[in-house]
Parts: structure tokens; C-alpha cells; sequence
């Protein structure tokens, strides 16, 4: 059971900002070698929504 925990810890700490770095990326390449289209606006969405760019402030008061 704990193994299970680290293996789902691993994945979400490292795989799936790197995932989103990488599709950033491949956005940022795309539009720069054929300028905006949909694939390249797709990639960057997607990576939005795995880890935005732009962190939320909390406000505790």
C-alpha cells in the first residue's frame, strides 16, 4: 500500500509537470517555425490545465 502511495506521489510531483513543460514547449516551437493554429493553442490549453503558469494568491483575511 505505501508503495502504491510513493508510485502515485512520483507521478504527480514529477511526470505531470513535465508533461505540461513539455507541451508548453512544443506550443511555443509550433508557433514560431507556422505561426498560431489550432494544435499549437490545444498544447498550451492543455498545459494550462495541467500547471498553470500564474499561481492563485490565498488571501487569509
Amino acid at each position: 500500500m505505501i508503495q502504491k502511495r510513493i508510485a502515485q506521489w512520483a507521478v504527480m510531483a514529477i511526470a505531470v509537470p513535465l508533461a505540461a513543460a513539455g507541451a508548453r514547449r512544443l506550443s511555443h516551437t509550433l508557433e514560431a517555425r507556422r505561426g498560431p493554429s489550432g494544435v499549437s493553442r490545444l498544447l498550451s490549453k492543455g498545459a494550462d490545465m495541467l500547471r498553470p503558469q500564474k499561481a492563485k494568491r490565498r488571501r487569509f483575511w
